[in-house]
């Protein structure tokens, strides 16, 4: 390992995981209030929401992952979708794999809320509607604050896995750190095994950053019951 691929190998793989955890933030938002909804409406009491609700979940959580993220390279520019986002500071298909991975990890995070709210007793809810709230009010007030901590360790596993999704990226043209893995071992093959190992810590730093910070807001939620 010479001091030539300590550096070239360096500096590539901290630019690519910049561009990851990019797409993990964006995504993880898409994911997270797009999931919130979901997970609303499949509690909701309304027959209709609760069967799109259902839909949704059904179709994305079932379909791979790999045909979400062909059809946004290949679906959503001819529906007139994505066609040019360069003006937002990344590359277009850059957009269209947040938009993959958000919208694919968000059935997830619908599965996690529910459980969370199915978790709340139901009297809470009674409760709620006895003083005058609403549906709306009663999710928003009651429900949901105590279902949230419930659901921090499903969570938590949902945005493990959606930071191992994002290597699929690389599939499809994004410099993301995968991508940098095949680009590290073609120009420095005799450092197959060091290139990996970068790699993969890379990985590992992320994913303990997020059960870290889950374990903590579970400690402070726990005790502010």
């Amino acid at each position: 390992m010479t001091s030539e691929y300590i550096s070239e190998a360096f500096s590539r793989i901290v630019g690519a995981f910049g561009l990851t955890l990019q797409i993990l933030v964006y995504s993880m938002v898409v994911a997270t209030l797009v999931g919130l909804m979901l997970g609303a409406m499949r509690v909701s009491p309304i027959p209709t929401l609760r069967a799109v609700g259902t839909v949704y979940v059904n179709l994305f959580r079932n379909t791979p992952l790999v045909v979400l993220f062909i059809f946004a390279a290949v679906g959503l520019p001819d529906l007139g979708l994505l066609v040019d986002s360069s003006y937002l500071g990344q590359n277009t298909f850059f957009w269209r794999a947040v938009t993959a991975l958000g919208l694919y990890t968000a059935a997830f995070v619908c599965e996690a809320v529910r459980s969370g709210v199915n978790t709340v007793d139901a009297g809470q809810a009674e409760a709620a509607r006895a003083i005058g709230l609403d549906f709306t009010g009663s999710l928003r007030h009651v429900v949901m604050p105590q279902a949230l901590r419930n659901v921090v360790p499903p969570l938590t596993s949902v945005y493990v896995a959606l930071t191992k999704n994002t290597s699929v990226a690389a599939g499809f043209g994004v410099t993301e750190a995968t991508y940098q893995l095949s680009d590290l071992i073609r120009d420095f093959p005799g450092s197959l095994w060091w290139s990996f190992i970068g790699i993969a810590l890379g990985y590992v730093i992320i994913v303990a950053v997020l059960v870290m910070t889950s374990k903590t807001f579970e400690r402070r939620t726990a005790a502010a019951r």
